[in-house]
């Protein structure tokens, strides 16, 4: 099978390499950045120079795979794919894209007789070795066309992908794994800050993490990478608490509201999140001076 792959950035980079290593797929593919092309055209992909060329390179129907940021850059990409591209043409979105703009897209499309599938895709940097989770929203027969590269990217031809529904779906099946995401990692790092403070145990976490990954009911693929970054570094020194949101885990919690569904654990994630980038935590500095108004505690001072 042949398809084009616009966005070579280390995500995108590594998905061609592994559909150039295990398949015999044609890839063409383009990024704005030359080095990343030649990166893989080193992996055997067919490089081009801009969009008209990559479309000029492929064959009808053609499929043109994106792998770019959400928003305005991957809202560009399509609309100038959609003026080079023909009827029964089919635009992949892999990124992060808001499933409300996947499903507008796909009726912007529908008058060109073009074919829109949305892939949720999770696997981060370690989808070379393992596998790409892919959650595919689109029309029946445009997602069953290109199932031989879902089944080349995924963990096995038979696991790790599917068609999740129509155009929209993808993304927003995505948009929960990434909720339900935040919540288990922050259930993880709560447990470990508790027992790093638990000094008179002088507890070796890297230990318990290695532990913990074997028989545990808390075991998972993020205790392995907790494990991994422990062993590399047990006091996590030199990490900022500062930690960034896709936009995602805000999408689900905005989802969750509009639908009535209570989501506390998820939404307190979040919320921890956008509270990790204050340094100087105005909310913290006042509950303390809450707590000395009603009930006369101590308060630190700042040195």
């Amino acid at each position: 099978m042949q398809i084009g792959f616009v966005g070579l950035g280390r995500m995108g980079g590594n998905m061609v390499h592994r559909i150039r290593r295990d398949s015999d797929h044609e890839v063409v593919a383009f990024d704005f950045s030359p080095e990343a092309v030649k990166a893989a055209e080193g992996h055997g992909a067919l490089g081009a120079g801009s969009l008209a060329e990559l479309v000029g390179k492929l064959t009808a129907p053609r499929a043109v795979w994106i792998m770019v940021p959400a928003g305005d850059p991957t809202e560009s990409t399509v609309r100038e794919l959609a003026q080079l591209l023909n009827k029964g043409d089919t635009i992949i979105d892999g990124g992060n894209s808001n499933y409300k703009d996947d499903m507008r897209r796909q009726k912007d499309l529908d008058p060109m007789g073009l074919h829109y599938v949305d892939v949720g895709t999770s696997g981060g940097i370690w989808g070379l070795k393992e596998g790409y989770s892919l959650m595919v929203g689109g029309d029946k027969g445009a997602v069953e066309r290109l199932r031989p590269i879902f089944e080349t990217l995924a963990p096995s031809k038979t696991e790790g992908w599917g068609r999740m529904g129509p155009t929209g779906s993808g993304h927003f099946v995505k948009m929960i794994h990434n909720g339900i995401e935040y919540g288990l990692m922050q259930a993880y790092a709560e447990g470990f800050a508790i027992m790093e403070a638990k000094k008179e145990f002088d507890l070796d976490v890297a230990q318990i993490a290695e532990v913990w990954r074997y028989g545990s009911v808390v075991r998972s693929w993020l205790l392995d990478l907790a494990a991994n970054a422990l062993k590399e570094n047990p006091t996590l020194k030199g990490i900022a608490p500062y930690v960034v949101d896709s936009g995602e885990g805000r999408w689900t919690v905005a989802e969750a509201i509009d639908l009535d569904v209570p989501a506390p654990i998820i939404t307190q994630s979040l919320i921890e999140r956008l509270r990790s980038r204050d340094d100087d935590s105005y909310s913290d500095k006042m509950l303390a001076a809450l707590r000395n108004q009603f009930g006369g505690h101590a308060i630190k001072t700042e040195a």
